[in-house]
């Protein structure tokens, strides 16, 4: 081949490798640019926000989202002013309407409160509050311990499960006074309970001994423990109601009378007619007793 012909055909391939190039990323650039969603300007929080926090001006700053706009968020900071935050917002995060508690309700944890259930405080001991374990959002059973009315004292305290299933809305350190009237600090966690339910607490935390116990937040299921008591710790027969006792009825003792002794036999005499002629007589004899008497 002539070496003038295949100087052109290999400039030939170069220059249309090097315009295929240019085209495939002028294509792709303009591709990638019509799916990148067009950045809005939304309202987010400004720093960590807690349950019951007031907002403020100063809590709030707009930010450029390109993602997906998270539904109920707004894009000027006037709407969220003095609203109550009912779920934790995070730095930077989109503050939505689900999040905050209604328009005129304030903060606090009185705003967190859905309609028609109550807060119900209830104070536990200090492994359960120091610990940690029991903080808003977690899921506990309500244990009581104590003598139920009319139990046996020998039988000792007994535990049972009052509530299962229920919301921690709050858990802190509260200043409540002993019995000489001194200020002391005390555990306090609220529970999200019914208005059947507060009055159960309130009557249990002051007759017994309350106690929580966590559970599985995705476990709905409710169990029917029977309860325990401190004598089935040590495996002893529970004693039992007296009232309920049946107790074994003794047959009727039947008096016999002794047999009368046996009668003697009366004696009847052998009685000989004699006949002779006109003449007639009679000759008795005694019977003749055994042994020849």
């Amino acid at each position: 081949m002539n070496r003038r012909i295949l100087t052109i055909v290999l400039c030939a391939l170069v220059v249309s490798a090097c315009a295929s190039f240019l085209v495939y990323r002028a294509v792709g650039s303009r591709a990638t640019a019509e799916k990148q969603p067009h950045a809005v300007q939304v309202v987010v929080a400004a720093r960590d926000l807690e349950v019951g926090t007031l907002i403020r001006d100063a809590d709030l700053r707009m930010a450029a989202w390109a993602s997906p706009v998270p539904k109920g968020a707004v894009y000027k900071r006037e709407g969220f002013l003095n609203r109550g935050v009912a779920s934790a917002i995070y730095e930077g995060e989109p503050i939505t309407e689900n999040r905050l508690s209604p328009v005129g309700s304030g903060g606090g944890l009185a705003a967190t409160i859905p309609p028609g259930m109550r807060a119900c405080a209830v104070r536990v001991n200090e492994v359960v509050g120091v610990a940690g374990f029991v903080v808003p959002g977690m899921r506990v059973d309500v244990l009581i311990t104590g003598l139920p009315p009319g139990g046996d004292a020998r039988e000792g305290a007994e535990v049972k499960t009052l509530l299962q299933n229920i919301q921690v809305l709050s858990a802190g350190v509260n200043f409540q006074k002993d019995v000489e009237g001194k200020p002391e600090q005390a555990q306090v966690v609220n529970l999200l309970v019914t208005p059947d339910q507060a009055e159960i607490l309130s009557l249990a935390g002051n007759e017994m001994r309350i106690q929580l116990v966590l559970r599985n937040p995705m476990d709905t299921q409710i169990s029917k423990p029977p309860g325990t008591s401190m004598s089935d710790l040590f495996g002893s027969p529970r004693t039992p109601d007296p009232s309920l006792i049946v107790h074994p009825v003794a047959p009727p003792t039947i008096t016999r009378e002794p047999k009368a002794a046996m009668e003697t036999p009366v004696q009847v005499p052998y009685v000989i007619q004699v006949t002779n002629g006109a003449a007639h007589s009679e000759v008795k004899f005694s019977p003749i007793k055994a042994g020849g008497q």
